[in-house]
C-alpha cells in the first residue's frame, strides 16, 4: 500500500507517518520508483504499537525509540528484547521513607522473591520501585496492606501468566515482542480501572448505608 493508504488503515495523518518515519521509529518502505514507496502489514502492527506508546502510555519519543531498537535486534534473545522494552516503560523515582522502612522493605521484597523462585535481575526499575512503593506505605503506617503483598504477588502471577499464555499464540517472535510490550502499556491501565470498578462495588456493599 501507499503511505495514504496506510494512512487510512491505521488512523494516522500522513505527516505524522513521515514524522516517524523521519525519526526512524517506523522503517522505509520499499521503494517502488524513485519517489514512491510502498508498506505492508508489517509497518501497519508498528504504527500501531508507535501508536500505543506514544498516545496511551504517553512514553515521550526517544524512549520510543529505544523500546523499537530493541524489539528490531536480531542477536538478542527475546527475553532480553522484552526486559531491555521493560526498563524503557518502568519510570525511576525515588520515593519519600524513612531508613527503617526502606530497611524493612528491602527484606520483605528480597525474601518474597526468593520464595517464589522468581528470576529477578538486581537491576531490575520494577524491582526498586516495589522497594519504593513498601517502603512509602510502611512510613505511612499501610502496614495491613503490606502484610497482604504475597497475596498480591498470587493474583499478578496468575494473571501475568494468562497474558503470556495468550500472546504466545502470535505466529512471530517480532509480534509475539510487540504483543508483550502493548500488554505491559495497556494492561496496567486495564488493571487499574478493574480494580477501582471493584473498589466501588465492595464499597457500595459494605458501606452504602454508613
Amino acid at each position: 500500500m501507499r503511505i495514504g493508504e496506510l494512512s487510512k488503515a491505521t488512523d494516522v495523518p500522513v505527516p505524522t507517518i513521515k514524522y516517524y518515519l523521519r525519526e526512524g521509529l517506523l522503517p522505509a518502505g520499499e521503494l517502488s520508483s524513485p519517489n514512491q514507496a510502498s508498506y505492508g502489514d508489517t509497518h501497519v502492527r508498528r504504527l500501531r504499537l508507535i501508536r500505543a506508546l506514544i498516545e496511551l502510555a504517553q512514553v515521550p519519543v526517544a524512549t520510543v525509540k529505544e523500546i523499537l531498537e530493541s524489539l528490531d535486534s536480531d542477536t538478542e534473545p527475546l527475553h532480553e528484547q522484552i526486559g531491555r522494552a521493560h526498563r524503557a516503560l518502568t519510570p525511576t523515582r525515588r520515593l519519600s521513607a524513612t531508613d527503617d522502612a526502606r530497611a524493612a522493605a528491602t527484606t520483605q521484597v528480597t525474601d518474597l522473591i526468593a520464595d517464589r523462585g522468581w528470576s529477578i535481575d538486581p537491576e531490575a526499575p520494577a524491582l526498586a520501585t516495589l522497594i519504593d512503593t513498601v517502603a512509602v506505605l510502611r512510613t505511612l503506617g499501610q502496614d495491613n496492606l503490606v502484610a497482604h503483598l504475597d497475596t498480591y504477588a498470587d493474583a499478578v502471577e496468575r494473571f501475568t501468566q494468562f497474558e503470556i499464555d495468550a500472546v504466545t499464540a502470535n505466529p512471530t517472535r517480532d509480534q509475539l515482542a510487540e504483543s508483550v510490550v502493548i500488554g505491559t502499556v495497556l494492561g496496567e491501565t486495564l488493571i487499574a480501572s478493574l480494580r477501582l470498578l471493584a473498589q466501588e462495588s465492595i464499597s457500595a456493599d459494605r458501606w452504602k448505608n454508613r
